[in-house]
């Protein structure tokens, strides 16, 4: 299961992404947030994972 969040950074020329993914533990079956900044165009890929 995944949650979408994104927002937008601008550092320079270069513009990046903030994706936060939420991910269900096999383990414990609690919810954890894993966050990754990226190009924009490689954000539905890494939540598709």
């Amino acid at each position: 299961m995944a949650k979408k969040s994104v927002a937008s950074l601008q550092t320079g020329s270069k513009r990046l992404t903030k994706a936060i993914k939420m991910v269900k533990s096999p383990k414990t079956g609690a919810y954890t947030f894993v966050e990754s900044i990226m190009s924009p165009d490689k954000v539905n890929d890494w939540l598709k994972k």
